[in-house]
């Protein structure tokens, strides 16, 4: 699953909005039974949620970005391990 990068507005940021959110996201994603999940974002925001740098499970971006904003989370423990590959965004991530 992928993780559309999250914006609040200035005006309402330092509200935990953006947090709730992605825990939200995150929980669902779960309960839908995904196994794990890639997002592009600020390479100092989501690793508070779990994120590491994807290539370190072997996982790379269908495009060209710096490897410290191309981040993934396990959402069970060990379901990344030997898996590697370049992830396949659905179109409505491309178009």
């Amino acid at each position: 699953m992928a993780l559309a990068p999250v914006s609040v507005s200035p005006k309402f940021q330092g509200m935990k909005i953006g947090k709730a959110l992605i825990e939200k996201a995150l929980n669902k994603a779960k309960e839908m039974g995904f196994e794990s999940v890639v997002v592009l974002g600020h390479e100092n925001y989501y690793p508070k949620f779990g994120f590491e740098v994807a290539s370190k499970f072997g996982i790379k971006a269908p495009f060209e970005v710096p490897d410290e904003v191309f981040m993934a989370i396990e959402l069970k423990e060990g379901k990344l391990k030997n898996v590697s590959g370049i992830v396949e965004y659905s179109s409505a991530f491309i178009d």
